[in-house]
């Protein structure tokens, strides 16, 4: 009997996927984080003619040279159109979660509250999750191939626990709950839509 269950819900879902028509999946990829070797993908269906839902994920698993970056983050996105799907103006809600694992990144940066420096000479291991809003264009390249820019704002909660150097071991605190409000997302996303 179970297998007959597994097999009707894989006919279908097959069926499902035979009856998508022209622009109702989009499958993407952010040239803003390729380019600093943390992949992403996403993938985007169409919900209702003004509407689409997207999840997308990013992967940094490796050293870069002698700075320390590996994350990991999902980010579901529910967007508007403001005049077809995959065209032109969009406003988005997001969420994310993921984890990190940074050190050993040489900077004076402080911004809105949060100081980045610290990852010059320590090393944070945590996790997070957030929510946010977010505003974008599509532009269509042709008949499969878009363009698309996004940027986000919003809020991110982590906790982290801190190392004194990018791959010592040994704890050395837990930071306290940290609460982020600013950019979450900046995107350049190559698209192309089935």
């Amino acid at each position: 009997m179970k297998a007959k269950s597994i097999i009707t819900a894989i006919v279908l879902a097959v069926l499902g996927i035979a009856r998508v028509h022209a622009q109702d999946v989009a499958v993407k990829t952010d040239l803003l984080k390729d380019v600093v070797l943390t992949p992403t993908i996403g993938v985007e269906f169409g919900l209702a003619p003004k509407w689409t839902f997207e999840v997308s994920g990013s992967l940094n698993a490796w050293p870069v040279n002698d700075h320390y970056w590996k994350q990991w983050m999902v980010m579901p996105e529910a967007r508007y159109w403001f005049c077809q799907r995959f065209a032109g103006h969009f406003v988005g809600a997001h969420v994310l979660g993921g984890q990190y694992n940074f050190g050993n990144l040489h900077n004076n940066i402080k911004f809105l509250g949060t100081d980045f420096s610290k990852l010059t000479d320590e090393r944070h291991q945590g996790w997070m999750v957030g929510a946010g809003i977010a505003y974008g264009y599509d532009w269509i390249l042709s008949r499969h191939w878009n363009l698309e820019a996004e940027i986000g704002f919003g809020w991110v909660y982590t906790r982290y626990d801190v190392y004194p150097c990018a791959t010592c071991g040994s704890k050395t605190r837990s930071r306290k709950p940290h609460n982020y409000v600013g950019p979450t997302k900046a995107a350049i996303n190559l698209v192309y839509t089935f």
